[in-house]
């Protein structure tokens, strides 16, 4: 389960995920985003309430990282020490920008 709320104000938005990013609700919430960036320049994810996210879940961010590349800037508040662990490991700290 995956709740997305999610704010949008003037080329700015914001995305609160709670609950699991995985193979079930990945594709909510990449169809989420991809249906809200047009015009987007910086996006802000918070993932104070997510609980997990799997491979299909940083498929989503690796896409929606390369489309705010171009157009504005994409980052990561909030995370867990579980899920910093697996950006660690998979070398998402690099690629995203993570405060």
């Amino acid at each position: 389960m995956l709740n997305i709320n999610k704010t949008i104000d003037e080329g700015k938005a914001s995305y609160l995920l709670e609950g699991r990013l995985d193979t079930v609700t990945a594709p909510e919430l990449e169809k989420e985003l991809k249906a809200s960036l047009d015009g987007i320049s910086e996006l802000t994810l918070d993932f104070e309430k997510l609980d997990y996210i799997s491979s299909a879940g940083l498929r989503v961010l690796l896409s929606t990282q390369k489309v705010m590349t171009k157009q504005g800037k994409l980052k990561i508040v909030h995370v867990n020490e579980t899920i910093m662990e697996i950006f660690e490991v998979t070398g998402f700290t690099d690629i995203l920008t993570i405060e």
